[in-house]
């Protein structure tokens, strides 16, 4: 089954510390997706630009609106993704409990819906 790792976390500032301190940081991630490879569990995953790049896009009453960053003001916002194949939900949970993201913020696990789509005609 097809899972989202969801990362939340506050707000990304750049990286701080020395330049050791972030690189050692980096390697966390680097890490940890190597592992999920070697589960045989990774199927996609990556970091998401800041929500001062985001643009909100709904339609009222037939009408594009877009709207510069999020659609809600909060203080932990999504910041990456996995996408993972597992077995079940423990061992997505598993994977989830390794994020270097859930020291600091969150991991929302979440199941990835089966459509049969229809074929092209």
């Amino acid at each position: 089954m097809k899972y989202m790792l969801l990362i939340y976390g506050e707000a990304m500032e750049a990286p701080g510390g020395t330049p050791e301190q972030q690189a050692a940081e980096l390697q966390r991630w680097f890490d940890y997706s190597e592992w999920l490879q070697q589960q045989g569990w990774m199927l996609a995953g990556d970091p998401l630009q800041d929500v001062e790049h985001a643009t909100t896009v709904r339609i009222r009453n037939g009408e594009t609106l877009t709207t510069d960053g999020p659609f809600a003001e909060t203080k932990e916002q999504l910041g990456g993704y996995y996408l993972l194949e597992c077995d079940d939900l423990d061992q997505a949970i598993e994977a989830a409990t390794r994020c270097p993201g859930a020291l600091n913020g969150s991991i929302e696990v979440r199941p990835l819906m089966d459509f049969d789509m229809p074929e092209a005609t």
